[in-house]
């Protein structure tokens, strides 16, 4: 069977996608995070928040979406997940749609207590991917920043 030019571009997406490999690649290095910090009843997506509230004091929305590269749907519906679980406190604000937010000790808490998982993560997915690809990771992610 002769291949067209379509065929062609075809086995192109399927064998070299680098944005399928990308996504793929954050499915599973997600999945282990998640498992791990499953027993505190945490999403790793979750704990990024938490720890982008404890590093601000108290996390503008806009600004922590810039800084996670969110969109603010998906933080608002977050936030609103882990205020109602008693982790994050909206903090008053003279203007009111900005909801800026912060840690409440509970939060706080459950983040100390999620170091331990999430390190045990962290050592599980820096073996998955090899040194030299985690490092030039950190540098790609620092570019794009």
């Amino acid at each position: 069977m002769v291949k067209t030019k379509f065929d062609e571009s075809i086995d192109a997406i399927a064998n070299g996608c680098i944005a399928v490999r990308v996504r793929m690649l954050n499915r599973v290095v997600t999945n282990i995070y998640d498992e791990s910090l499953r027993p505190l009843g945490l999403k790793v997506s979750q704990m990024n928040i938490l720890v982008a509230a404890a590093k601000m004091g108290t996390a503008r929305p806009a600004e922590v979406c810039e800084r996670l590269h969110l969109d603010v749907s998906t933080l608002s519906r977050n936030v609103e997940r882990m205020q109602a679980r008693g982790w994050l406190e909206v903090v008053p604000d003279a203007d009111r749609r900005a909801q800026p937010f912060r840690l409440t000790a509970e939060g706080r808490e459950l983040l100390r207590r999620a170091i331990p998982a999430w390190k045990k993560a962290q050592a599980q997915v820096k073996s998955l991917l090899g040194d030299g690809f985690v490092h030039r990771l950190a540098e790609t992610a620092n570019r794009v920043r």
